[in-house]
């Protein structure tokens, strides 16, 4: 997302993440689903391009990990989460994930 992505087109993912997490029984309509679907796509393409260096910012990591079941058994998905892992740096509250 910080990449190559507007901070508007940033701010309209990290709204549509927020209102996914939130639907509580997991159906969420579907201008939040093009959002973040065309969020991942870009994400995982620029990963892909990038697959032994790319380091996701802390937006793109909250992006990845809400669609993580998606890349489940992927070298290249796993060493991404590996590398933002080993160059995060920032308060653990900061950021929606875990680090198992």
């Amino acid at each position: 997302m910080a990449n190559s992505t507007s901070s508007a087109n940033q701010a309209r993912i990290r709204q549509a993440l927020e209102h996914a997490r939130n639907c509580e029984d997991g159906n969420i309509d579907r201008q939040t689903s093009e959002i973040l679907e065309a969020a991942i796509t870009d994400l995982w393409r620029r990963i892909q391009s990038q697959p032994d260096s790319y380091v996701l910012s802390r937006d793109e990591f909250a992006l990845f990990n809400y669609f993580l079941r998606r890349f489940n058994g992927s070298p290249v998905a796993r060493r991404a989460v590996e590398r933002f892992w080993n160059n995060y740096q920032g308060t653990g509250s900061s950021v929606d994930g875990s680090k198992t």
